[in-house]
């Protein structure tokens, strides 16, 4: 129904920056949360940022606010975060998700769809 695709992981060192991508595919939406989740290992999944697909309205956790930037391009379906100042803790497993239909994307049980994932690692 919806296959989402991240892309732009990579190796950084502390301080510097990288934009994530994330297209969606499959179906037609005009109102759903297309969020980011992050997983460090041996940690839980967490919520780094989401966008409002309608209106572009965002919101971060407290970790990152400031420092990433959610954005959209809707022609293209697709979802960026733009990650400055990253620190060592900011390496993770960064996933794209969809909440369809929903109010709300800020906890891992509410997308609908997930990506595969993409690698950010922070070096010290």
């Amino acid at each position: 129904q919806v296959q989402l695709v991240e892309s732009g992981g990579g190796l950084v060192q502390a301080g510097g920056s990288l934009r994530l991508s994330c297209a969606a595919s499959g179906r037609a939406f005009t109102y759903t949360l297309l969020g980011w989740f992050r997983q460090a290992p041996r940690k839980e999944r967490e919520f780094v940022a989401v966008i409002n697909w309608r209106n572009g309205d965002t919101y971060y956790t407290d970790s990152v606010r400031g420092r990433f930037t959610i954005s959209r391009d809707n022609a293209k379906n697709t979802v960026f975060l733009q990650m400055n100042t990253l620190k060592p803790e900011d390496t993770a497993v960064y996933y794209c998700a969809l909440c369809l239909d929903s109010w709300s994307c800020n906890t891992p049980t509410e997308p609908t769809y997930w990506g595969q994932g993409t690698q950010v690692t922070v070096s010290s």
